[in-house]
């Protein structure tokens, strides 16, 4: 008999046992949500906004020539510290040299036809000068006078296309020249040869556009970056703003600069549309080198000592639990009904209530100001300096997170399959 009872009592016990793990592990509890939570501290917030630019010299000033040739000779090569007026490339002179000897002789050829123009006019002026004697004496008709007078104004102009003629020889004798001149191309400026675009034996053409023959960067110790930025960002982007910014050479240098420019002209791409900001660099040590693409940074605004509030906490929003709609959620949606109402909802966080059901949330309006990505400033709203506002779910993590999971709201965590 006393048996019996043992095997009895133990299979209740058993089956009570059975009946509370599966209770137990199928969802049967539901402990109250907990929540992460951040303090309010004061800090220091930098805005800033991002872009992508190239590293150019402050003035590019590319070297071509003025006439077309075979390049006879090269004095200058990438990397070539060149000089204001320093020789840098020559043209074959030849033909050039030719015409301007010819020109030469066509300048002769016109100054012969000017004096031969002159003695005839010197001819025509005597021999009008004894036709009208003679006519006064009544020694000859008045038709030998209008002939005389005639064959003189006519040598008169003679002597006048003379002098135009050797005007344009002289202007083609100067052009000749100068165009032989233009065989020895110099450096306008003194800087440094960036690149350099031709050999010798190679003929250029200056039919139609200048051919360019070298790139000078004048002054490689002062860079500049052209970066665009998008019209979001351009109204915080103002001439002195502190910018810095990174480039690929140098990963872990960031390097400092100034805006400079900030210029009016819209680059509308894909209907996409930016402002080219640009922004100086002092390049003393020549790390920097023309065309680097460089990771700009522009700060538009700064507060040191600022009541800061996680964005994490700006972008929390409570959800439902397994239990069904908790007073934070019913919160969320009468936010929800007067941002529909207003437009655009307020910045909301939410704070830990210990003395409602499961510690539901409390939402409390607030007004933010600059932000840097993780933090925003706090201006005014019923927190202060030290409270602490949820800025995410404490997720239950090891062998029994299941079980937990089933009482977060949907998207934090998963619900036990069935």
């Amino acid at each position: 008999m006393r048996l019996m009872k043992w095997l009895v009592g133990g299979a209740m016990l058993a089956a009570g046992l059975g009946a509370g793990g599966y209770f137990y592990w199928n969802g049967g509890q539901k402990p109250p949500v907990k929540y992460k939570t951040a303090k309010l501290e004061r800090g220091t917030i930098t805005q800033s906004v991002t872009a992508t630019g190239t590293i150019n010299p402050v003035i590019t000033v590319q070297v071509g020539s003025q006439v077309s040739g075979i390049i006879q000779s090269l004095f200058a090569d990438f990397n070539s510290v060149v000089k204001a007026g320093q020789l840098v490339a020559r043209i074959d002179p030849a033909p050039f040299q030719a015409k301007a000897t010819e020109m030469e002789a066509s300048l002769q050829n016109a100054m012969g036809g000017l004096a031969r123009a002159r003695a005839e006019h010197a001819q025509r002026k005597l021999d009008l000068d004894r036709a009208t004697a003679l006519y006064e004496q009544n020694l000859n008709a008045r038709s030998d006078v209008d002939n005389a007078k005639t064959a003189h104004d006519t040598a008169l102009a003679g002597i006048q296309i003379g002098e135009a003629q050797v005007k344009q020889a002289q202007a083609l004798l100067e052009k000749a020249k100068l165009d032989l001149q233009y065989t020895h191309i110099h450096s306008p400026v003194n800087g440094i040869v960036i690149s350099r675009n031709v050999d010798v034996g190679q003929t250029v053409a200056a039919s139609f556009q200048t051919p360019v023959l070298f790139v000078v960067g004048r002054d490689l110790t002062r860079m500049q970056v052209d970066t665009n930025v998008s019209e979001s960002d351009i109204g915080g982007v103002t001439e002195g703003k502190s910018a810095s910014f990174l480039v690929d050479a140098y990963p872990r240098q960031p390097f400092a600069g100034k805006v400079v420019q900030v210029r009016n002209a819209p680059i509308t791409v894909q209907n996409v549309v930016t402002y080219n900001v640009v922004i100086g660099v002092d390049n003393t040590d020549l790390r920097l080198r023309p065309g680097m693409t460089a990771n700009v940074s522009i700060v538009i605004d700064h507060r040191e000592g600022a009541l800061r509030v996680p964005n994490a906490a700006l972008r929390f929003k409570p959800g439902m639990t397994r239990g069904g709609e908790t007073g934070g959620q019913q919160a969320t949606a009468a936010g929800r009904q007067e941002g529909g109402k207003g437009g655009k909802s307020k910045p909301t966080v939410w704070l830990v209530n210990p003395q409602g059901p499961q510690g539901d949330p409390v939402p409390v309006e607030i007004k933010t100001g600059i932000t840097d990505g993780a933090f925003t400033e706090f201006l005014e709203g019923a927190v202060k300096e030290g409270d602490e506002v949820i800025v995410g779910l404490d997720i239950p993590r090891g062998p029994h997170a299941g079980r937990a999971g089933g009482s977060l709201p949907p998207g934090f965590g998963s619900q036990p399959r069935r």
